[in-house]
């Protein structure tokens, strides 16, 4: 029972590494670092191949990080705002984060898209912002692309080698898996009762 997550993610194949790297990035509370270091792990037992793994897993997040992409460049900031608003606590977000995100977009730059791949808590909601400024969709595709494929890269060969050092444990690497999957669970739990509608209005601009 306790390897139910390990056997489910296996039994999806590549096909369903790429369902779950799109959903990551479309509604949480979906773990990236479970998805593709199970992957990683079924590499470490021959189940998977990395460079396959690797591209379908990227693919999935690409396709993911280009929904919020194409809802920011084509619904825009007045129609955007009132859905956040609204729908904010489900999304863990408020749009004083989208706001400031937006902010810092346009302080860093478009590379700051590629960099925040690195980050657990602002690679997806960077592609927002990245959309409301009509970031050009080809640069933002590359730029996503490229920083995905190093950070899953990363995430699988974590996974390979925590399935070489427990590779007699199998059963404590399995009770890892569902400690992160449950953390992330009631991390966004958490979110949600404790959330709070906005006081103010961040715009992001300077007051007239």
């Amino acid at each position: 029972m306790h390897t139910l997550i390990i056997d489910l993610i296996e039994q999806g194949g590549y096909f369903g590494i790429f369902l779950l790297m799109v959903l990551e990035n479309v509604i949480p509370p979906v773990p990236s670092e479970v998805i593709m270091g199970v992957g990683g792990l079924l590499v470490q037992r021959g189940s998977m191949h990395f460079w396959p793994l690797l591209l379908i897993g990227t693919l999935g997040t690409v396709v993911g990080n280009y929904f919020w992409y194409w809802v920011g460049d084509s619904f825009g900031y007045q129609r955007m705002e009132p859905f956040v608003d609204r729908w904010g606590r489900w999304l863990t977000v408020d749009w004083e984060h989208i706001a400031k995100a937006q902010v810092f977009f346009h302080q860093r730059g478009h590379w700051v898209v590629f960099f925040l791949r690195f980050s657990p808590f602002l690679r997806t909601i960077i592609s927002l912002p990245a959309g409301l400024a009509h970031m050009p969709r080809w640069k933002f595709l590359t730029f996503t692309f490229a920083g995905s494929l190093v950070w899953n890269a990363l995430l699988i060969k974590g996974g390979e080698w925590l399935g070489h050092w427990l590779a007699d444990s199998q059963h404590v690497l399995a009770w890892i898996i569902i400690g992160m999957v449950l953390a992330t669970l009631i991390g966004y739990v958490w979110r949600l009762f404790t959330w709070v509608p906005r006081a103010g209005r961040f715009t992001g601009r300077e007051e007239d």
